[in-house]
């Protein structure tokens, strides 16, 4: 009895012991399999196989939860691949850890706005970020990144606020983009047709940004909206003075507001200074209907012959061919050779930003593709 009593007693103990052992062993083998796979990530990310290195890495973090450094190397990988949603459970993951420093806590906060911002989920990053004002080691990392938040969100107010911080706090010079942003608030009161409200801040822009080129321009088409052409000269003319690249962007409006004044002859003056010193398909176009107007065909013809001697271009002979066509309407030649340069004529040429090389249709001042502001230049690229 007593012997039996004695193996219902050791036999439990000696299972239990036995399932204790077998699984030291295995985390054992684990520990030391751990650094093996652990190098082997390394050596793939170094090798440029990140797929390969992030199933390495999870490995490790299978074996070894705790390991903090690995968790953020591994969110980062993710984040670079544009799995934003992965990145974001990892570093989800590391904020809901109680046992987590202070320190690596915020640098898991900052990982994650910068997913949120790369994924274009604006509102949570733009929360990760103003949680993380308060950090001063990612102070200003935060101040930036909520910048191009706001941006991106066309929340110009607050843009303004936070470029004003910058300056204040990091000593950065962000005049250039806050002329810019009252820029933008212009346009939308303009659109409303707010006009003292876009007046306002067009004058903010230039306080700001006194070579504000985009404010002198906005200036002078509000102006035209009140129809006083006079007003609207006045502010495109400084654009000159400030910088003289821009001049194509208000030579065609300038030159009609002359015409709206009965001031035809500086209108002449003032296309014929452009042609000689920024020709472009707009000038060209203004000066054309100016003389055709005013002179007849025949001088228009003439001006089409010197044009092509000074600035040949395909639009420029086109044109001519246009004209002389209507001199001999039943020329098959001329009709077959306008068919031809019609399509090449018609295709407008692209801006392009000389930052990035972004091609825009239009003028931009504000690029698509790297954000920068100010970056195309006025002329189009078969002008520059």
């Amino acid at each position: 009895m007593e012997f039996e009593l004695w193996y219902l007693i050791v036999v439990p103990v000696l299972f239990v012991a036995g399932w204790w052992f077998r699984g030291l062993d295995q985390r054992q083998r684990e520990k030391e399999h751990e650094p093996a796979t652990y190098y082997k990530g390394i050596n793939l990310l170094l090798n440029d196989q990140p797929d390969k290195a992030i199933d390495a890495f999870i490995e490790v973090v299978r074996l070894d939860p705790e390991t903090i450094e690995l968790h953020h190397a591994l969110g980062n990988l993710f984040s670079r691949r544009g799995e934003f949603d992965r990145a974001v459970r990892i570093h989800n993951h590391l904020l809901n850890r109680e046992d987590l420093p202070e320190h690596e806590r915020s640098l898991a906060l900052f990982e994650l706005g910068n997913d949120y911002l790369k994924a274009g989920i604006y509102d949570r990053a733009e929360d990760s970020f103003q949680r993380l004002l308060k950090e001063p080691e990612y102070h200003l990392d935060a101040l930036r990144a909520l910048l191009k938040i706001y941006c991106t969100e066309k929340e110009w107010e607050k843009a303004i606020d936070v470029a004003n911080t910058l300056e204040k706090q990091a000593g950065e010079n962000h005049q250039v983009e806050m002329g810019h942003f009252h820029c933008e608030l212009a346009a939308l009161a303009m659109r409303a047709k707010q006009y003292d409200q876009a007046r306002e801040a067009l004058q903010k822009a230039l306080q700001v940004d006194r070579h504000s080129v985009r404010a002198l321009i906005m200036l002078g088409n509000l102006a035209m909206l009140n129809n006083d052409p006079q007003t609207a000269l006045l502010h495109w003319s400084k654009v000159e003075t400030v910088s003289p690249d821009y001049l194509p962007l208000v030579m065609v409006p300038m030159a009609q507001a002359y015409e709206a004044s009965g001031q035809h002859e500086q209108a002449m003056n003032l296309v014929h200074r452009a042609l000689e010193d920024h020709s472009s398909v707009e000038t060209l176009s203004i000066a054309l209907d100016l003389i055709v107007k005013s002179e007849g065909e025949l001088a228009a013809q003439k001006f089409l012959k010197e044009e092509l001697v000074r600035h040949p271009t395909l639009w420029t002979y086109e044109k001519l061919a246009e004209l002389r066509l209507k001199d001999h309407p039943q020329d098959s030649e001329l009709q077959l050779l306008i068919s031809l340069l019609k399509p090449y004529v018609s295709r407008p040429g692209r801006y392009r930003c000389s930052h990035c090389g972004f091609k825009a249709k239009g003028f931009q001042w504000l690029c698509p593709g790297c954000s920068s502001w100010g970056s195309y230049s006025p002329k189009r690229e078969e002008e520059s």
